[in-house]
């Protein structure tokens, strides 16, 4: 818990102004329209912090069955919020859910924050020859 601070996972507190606002320039979803990401909010278990007058500082999904797997993706915390230990909060909190308990494999990526997720158990592939991708990583900036 941080103090000035609360965390929900209820998809309508959502804002979806301030999640496309930072991943639409973030290096992982640059362009991504919003469009793409109220769907990608709507079909997955979200999870935000929010300071105690409402204003979302955070954000992370979990795309999921429930069951089996889960990804995370699109974790940020706002620049003027960082420092504080919202991030350790927040994957603590989705680590640490009860509905996703009892899944066999979580996986994420990410090209900065190794440290961050090591300290909640996360290590690179064991048997990474057995992942495949197809990755499109300028998607969002191909003319339609």
């Amino acid at each position: 818990m941080v103090a000035g601070y609360k965390i929900s996972s209820d998809t309508k507190q959502m804002d979806l102004s301030v999640i496309h606002g930072y991943l639409s320039g973030s290096y992982w979803a640059k362009g991504v329209p919003l469009s793409t990401m109220q769907t990608a909010v709507n079909n997955s278990f979200c999870f935000g912090i929010f300071t105690d007058e409402g204003q979302q500082v955070a954000f992370a999904r979990m795309i999921t069955d429930y069951a089996t797997s889960a990804y995370l993706a699109d974790v940020f915390v706002l620049p003027e919020h960082r420092g504080k230990g919202l991030s350790k909060w927040l994957i603590q909190a989705i680590v640490d859910d009860p509905k996703l308990q009892g899944l066999r494999r979580m996986l994420l990526a990410t090209s900065d924050a190794h440290n961050l997720y090591k300290k909640f158990g996360f290590s690179a592939l064991a048997s990474p020859e057995l992942f495949m991708e197809l990755h499109r990583p300028d998607i969002y900036q191909k003319k339609v």
